[in-house]
């Protein structure tokens, strides 16, 4: 008989999600450069999203579900004056963020934005913020959302260490939504349970898949989808703080778990022995390891992978820009990774097709000696022909040594190579670049360039006096730091 039931005894929450509680509960961040990374990773993600309120397919998006709403508190979408509740408001500022591609970048077994997890913390610590004090109670200061950063950071990096959700098809927002959802309740003042609750009901939703980021349906959701999953974790979050229960066994539980139904996806006639069974693997502990060697997309708004072949197409547009019709052929070397998911032929449907092509971010730097935002919409690619001329000469092959070291641990190199060969039988050299100008290795060249980035993405939104005030505040540690965050997100408001 006992074949026919299920036993009920209810478990203990699963180690992943305790792991995660404690941490973001208990530990305490003593590393400086975690701290200074944070500062300037608020910057470049703050400046990202402004550039993006300049392209229409963008705001469309942004503002509330029902025009004209106001909300008490409301939590501010910088760049603009939305005021809305801190889950519209985590969708919209998450939405920004990531529209160019230009935030920072995460690459190991999967791959990932961890600011994108900012969306949902400045939404509910601003609200928060100004919550408290109308209750007369000390606002939440910008070491707050600091904390909170690192900490988001470090659960979507180091969960992305070595567990791919690419391979089973899941999209790398899902890591999104669990660090949001841990951070952003931590902000509400969750206790361990309602926390561990948040966080059981962020791995049982059902995930979004990577379909929209792929040929041949590649497409602009990959731009909000971020938005979404960290919009999300604060909706999670909220129904934890309200007393809902939470589901203990949600990654292990057999059959019904998402290990069983998502995390070993096997052909429908294949069953696997549970000795085969994958569960996520945590390498390490959870520190500030994430922040500190976090990618920041300094020169291209460009997905990372291919950031290394447009630095060598910048180096190489002298030589090339006068030959481009005796051109032959051009090899780019490159890691497995970046053939696996940006590697495309034939036409590229929008911009968010060309944004996510190995060869059109090569083709346009080679051509024109830089790459832009502007660059991937319709009326430039239409307007320049030879950009698929020039992309249909390329050759892609796998370097065995870039795809070892893109992985290993003190390198995490993202190596690509470009040679171009012409039809006389000369050629360029073979111009590689291992670490992109964000990489850790090159922080001293890099930190001077991301700051002239946030300047210039200020100046597209507020009068040089604002600009100013903004940059010298974010330039100050200790200022940032004790300023309430909705006095520095009011700093951004239109």
């Amino acid at each position: 008989m006992t074949s026919n039931v299920d036993q009920n005894a209810r478990p203990d929450y699963d180690d992943v999600l305790q792991k995660i509680a404690d941490y973001v509960l208990t530990y305490n961040i003593d590393s400086p450069e975690a701290w200074d990374s944070a500062r300037n990773c608020l910057m470049d993600t703050l400046g990202c999203g402004l550039l993006a309120l300049r392209f229409p397919e963008c705001t469309k998006h942004l503002g509330p579900i029902v025009e004209g709403t106001t909300v008490p508190n409301g939590a501010r979408v910088p760049g603009t004056s939305f005021r809305l509740d801190p889950v519209k408001a985590a969708w919209d500022i998450g939405c920004i963020i990531r529209w160019l591609d230009y935030n920072d970048t995460w690459l190991a077994a999967e791959w990932g934005h961890p600011s994108d997890n900012l969306g949902g913390i400045l939404a509910v610590a601003d609200h928060l913020s100004q919550k408290r004090v109308v209750e007369g109670k000390p606002p939440l200061t910008m070491k707050r959302v600091l904390e909170a950063m690192i900490m988001a950071h470090e659960i979507q990096g180091i969960l992305a260490l070595e567990n791919s959700f690419n391979r089973v098809g899941l999209d790398h927002v899902v890591l999104v939504k669990v660090a949001s959802t841990a951070v952003t309740a931590k902000l509400m003042g969750a206790t361990r349970e309602q926390l561990l609750s948040a966080l059981s009901h962020a791995w049982v939703d059902g995930q979004a898949l990577r379909t929209y980021r792929h040929a041949p349906n590649a497409g602009s959701r990959k731009s909000w989808a971020a938005g979404d999953a960290t919009s999300r974790a604060v909706r999670l979050a909220d129904i934890a703080m309200r007393g809902e229960m939470g589901i203990p066994g949600v990654l292990t539980a057999p059959q019904w778990g998402f290990y069983d139904v998502l995390f070993n996806k096997t052909n429908k006639d294949q069953k696997l022995k549970p000795e085969d069974k994958r569960q996520f693997s945590l390498p390490q502990d959870f520190g500030s390891y994430v922040m500190e060697n976090v990618l920041f997309k300094i020169s291209f708004p460009a997905e990372f992978h291919a950031q290394t072949a447009a630095e060598a197409a910048v180096t190489l547009h002298p030589e090339v820009k006068d030959r481009l019709q005796d051109i032959d052929r051009i090899v780019i070397t490159t890691h497995e990774s970046a053939i696996r998911i940006i590697s495309k032929q034939g036409k590229l449907a929008n911009a968010a097709d060309r944004d996510h092509c190995l060869q059109y971010m090569a083709a346009v730097p080679l051509i024109f000696g830089n790459l832009v935002a502007e660059q991937y919409e319709d009326s430039f690619h239409e307007a320049n022909p030879i950009i698929d001329e020039v992309r249909g000469k390329m050759e892609i092959l796998e370097d065995e040594r870039f795809t070892r070291e893109y992985l290993e641990a003190d390198k995490r190199s993202i190596a690509n190579a470009i040679q171009v060969f012409f039809k006389d039988g000369t050629s360029t050299e073979n111009v590689v670049v291992e670490y992109p100008i964000g990489h850790r290795r090159r922080r001293t060249d890099g930190i001077p360039l991301l700051e002239d980035k946030f300047r210039n993405n200020l100046a597209t939104r507020f009068p040089a006096q604002r600009c100013q005030q903004i940059f010298d505040l974010c330039k100050d540690q200790k200022a940032l730091e004790i300023i309430a965050v909705h006095e520095f997100v009011a700093m951004f408001v239109i």
